[in-house]
């Protein structure tokens, strides 16, 4: 038996708000882009931005996270990475690299003031919590 990984872990900003469509079977279908920023120094000592664009596909999303995906938000994704292909209207076969997300988490504050952020993956699979114990607690030595 192989042994393989396909997992990805994103954090970027909307480059559009999300889009929802349903399947027949009434299965949502929500689609979004992602923008990443990697920066280097190019040859000449200058900073250089390079962007990159990520195309997310995530099915049956809650409301909450449908209205909650708006252009310029910063998000968290966690998903694997699919390749599909299709023919366009002119007869040329296209391919498409995309995310199938698995798990999103939005990381704007929710509370300017306690600077408080909602970390509620959408499919279920919640984080264990961060449980704060006295840093003298349970110290070896």
């Amino acid at each position: 038996m192989a042994f393989s990984l396909n997992k990805i872990m994103l954090i970027g900003n909307l480059g559009k708000d999300a889009e929802t469509r349903f399947t027949t079977n009434n299965v949502s279908i929500t689609t979004f882009t992602v923008a990443t920023t990697h920066s280097y120094k190019g040859k000449d000592g200058n900073w250089v931005n390079e962007t990159t664009w990520h195309n997310i596909k995530s099915f049956s999303l809650s409301d909450y996270f449908k209205e909650s995906l708006k252009k310029g938000k910063k998000v968290y994704i966690e998903g694997r990475l699919t390749k599909r292909e299709y023919t366009d209207k002119e007869g040329i076969k296209r391919y498409m690299t995309e995310v199938l997300s698995e798990k999103i988490i939005p990381l704007e504050a929710t509370g300017v003031e306690t600077g408080v952020h909602e970390e509620v993956p959408y499919n279920g699979t919640v984080s264990e919590p961060d449980v704060h114990t006295d840093e003298n607690e349970d110290l070896p030595f």
